[in-house]
């Protein structure tokens, strides 16, 4: 199969671990880099051996078959639309956009003009949760009844250099953390048919905890506490709570309930973990029937990269990106208005991994 040529845009901290894992994938490669930071994208090359250029010079090329958004969530939906107008496929970090109406416009665009979008997370292609689909689906829990999903933490300003993004439009526990656990629940459940919540937030300010700018105050302009309740178009009920206010918890990261067992999923933040089942009293550890279980972001542009080779579906999809995209946009509508508020979109469930895929390979 032919590498499928990608362009980097957004030089920060999470594209190390993209270039990182992306050489695990024979269908990637990368032909150029760019930010609105010059020295960012040298920085990049100097590293990972990939050509640093300007943002339009990047997306001229006629090579670039792809374009990697990795970029501010702010910027998410401008960056996804320029790639589409110059001609090129776009995959994008979480979120999909600031809310509905921008997703919808880079879906229409990317329809309009035969070109692929797709969006992270990916992490539900890792062998952990693989694996809790090929449990559900097998009947392991019987027919699925409830589910949980804890995300509950301080900020990321603890560890993070720069992290005023995190407290504005398209960040807070929610848009940051949330698309990992709400894209494993529709993954293993399903599409959401509505949403009912309340969101608050602990503190006006944050201070930063690392980096030159520890010290330095920043202003929280979004919510840091979300507690929703999800009905799924099957008829499963989840509660889940995103919080950037929680110094510690006992909660598990997500379980599914059925009538007869439940299942503790691994954390959807990461590929592998612990996956458990019980029918009693004790958890029972479940052998992965899955691989990629270590840090192997970069996953979903593979896979999407694949499809476009291939003709098929990626799983990592804009429509499914969107689908978790109106869910988050419905908990801030929810808390305002006081009401339960639907969920339109219908994506189509993720086609799951084979087992006993080789190292490297997709299908």
């Amino acid at each position: 199969m032919d590498p499928v040529r990608i362009g980097l845009i957004g030089c920060g901290v999470i594209s190390g671990d993209y270039l990182g894992a992306a050489a695990t994938f024979d269908v990637l490669r990368f032909v150029g880099c760019a930010d609105i930071d010059a020295s960012a994208a040298h920085r990049t090359e100097e590293r990972f051996g990939v050509p640093a250029m300007s943002v339009d010079e990047l997306l001229g090329r006629d090579d670039v078959e792809v374009i990697l958004n990795l970029t501010i969530p702010a910027a998410h939906a401008a960056v996804n639309l320029a790639a589409i107008e110059a001609g090129k496929h776009a995959y994008c970090e979480k979120p999909f956009g600031l809310d509905v109406a921008e997703g919808e416009r880079v879906l229409e665009a990317a329809d309009a003009a035969g070109l692929r979008v797709g969006c992270a997370p990916d992490t539900f292609l890792g062998g952990g949760h693989q694996t809790v689909r090929r449990l559900i689906d097998a009947g392991v829990v019987g027919t699925p009844v409830a589910a949980t999903a804890f995300m509950m933490k301080l900020g990321h300003e603890i560890w993070h250099p720069n992290p005023a993004f995190y407290y504005q439009p398209g960040g807070g526990p929610l848009f940051d953390m949330g698309p990992y656990y709400l894209t494993a629940l529709v993954h293993a459940l399903g599409p959401v048919r509505r949403v009912a919540a309340i969101t608050n937030r602990g503190r006006a300010t944050r201070t930063v905890g690392s980096g030159p700018r520890r010290g330095e105050s920043i202003d929280v302009e979004v919510d840091t506490h979300t507690t929703g309740t999800l009905e799924f178009v099957s008829g499963v009920v989840a509660t889940v709570v995103m919080s950037f206010d929680v110094h510690l918890h006992s909660n598990h990261f997500i379980e599914i309930h059925g009538v007869d067992a439940s299942l503790s999923a691994p954390d959807p933040n990461c590929f592998g973990g612990v996956v458990r089942v019980s029918s009693g009293r004790e958890w029972e550890d479940q052998e992965l029937t899955h691989g990629y279980t270590d840090d192997i972001r970069s996953i979903g542009l593979a896979d999407m990269s694949v499809g476009i080779r291939t003709g098929r579906e990626h799983r990592c999809n804009g429509r499914l990106a969107q689908h978790i995209l109106e869910i988050m946009d419905a908990f801030d509508r929810s808390s305002a208005e006081g009401r339960h508020i639907d969920v339109l979109s219908r994506p189509v469930r993720p086609a799951p991994l084979p087992q006993g895929l080789a190292h490297g390979e997709l299908a």
